[in-house]
């Protein structure tokens, strides 16, 4: 069989890996990926094949995997989080259109948004919106109108990507857009390398995030205005009446 799998692997570590998704990736030929995806996977299956690139080869990584897949082998391609939130699903359906007969399968992940939020506590538990702040594939002008919208919408919102070597002052540039719509007050948080070596969080006011540095390993979480801390955690209630 041909075969194609985009396997989301979560965080990275193998505790937050589904048995699905392990099952996949033990099972596969060969594994293709990121390089720093690749790597995180090597930890817990050493022994396997291993074809990787490095940022910005999203489209060889993908072509590449279904060429193997067209040769018969049962490839594995990973992504962090969700194979189909800022993931490969989407870009290896696009291109396996030049690949007939690969049959393509997608195993889900943890995303940061999910992960990271049980870090905090439960900053997502109302109506919420994730948004990338990188510009490499969306315009700056329709990241700032998802922004207002979702501001104005008092939606607790999720910032993918909020910087980088090139974008170090994005995130500043998002707060700054979004205290238009939001409180100075408004209970924020991040956090960096969630389920990896180094984890850690904060909890923090919009007005504060405002001027934080982060780096690209940085999940951010804007509350909306009902959002709390609670024994330093940061919670947005549901609105169950009688609370």
């Amino acid at each position: 069989m041909k075969s194609l799998s985009v396997v989301g692997i979560g965080p990275g570590n193998e505790l937050n890996l589904s048995i699905l998704a392990k099952e996949t990736l033990e099972s596969s030929d060969l594994i293709v990926g990121y390089s720093k995806y690749v790597d995180l996977v090597k930890d817990y299956l050493p022994d396997k094949e291993y074809l990787d690139t490095g940022m910005t080869k999203e489209v060889d990584r993908c072509k590449l995997a279904l060429e193997k897949a067209s040769e018969s082998k049962k490839v594995s391609v990973v992504c962090s989080g969700d194979a189909g939130v800022y993931g490969m699903a989407g870009l290896v359906y696009q291109l396996s259109v030049n690949y007939p007969g690969v049959e393509i399968d997608i195993v889900p992940g943890i995303s940061a948004v999910l992960s990271g939020s049980a870090v905090l506590g439960a900053p997502i538990g109302h109506d919420f919106a994730v948004i990338s702040l990188s510009d490499l594939l969306t315009p700056w002008e329709l990241i700032e109108k998802r922004l207002k919208l979702a501001g104005d919408g008092d939606f607790c919102i999720c910032l993918y990507n909020p910087s980088s070597h090139k974008r170090k002052d994005y995130l500043k540039k998002a707060c700054e857009l979004l205290l238009d719509y939001k409180s100075e007050d408004t209970i924020c948080g991040y956090v960096r390398n969630i389920g990896r070596s180094g984890e850690s969080y904060n909890i923090l006011t919009l007005s504060e995030l405002k001027d934080t540095e982060v780096d690209m390993f940085t999940t951010v979480f804007i509350g909306n205005s009902n959002t709390e801390i609670i024994d330093n955690k940061m919670v947005t209630p549901r609105g169950y009446k009688g609370l």
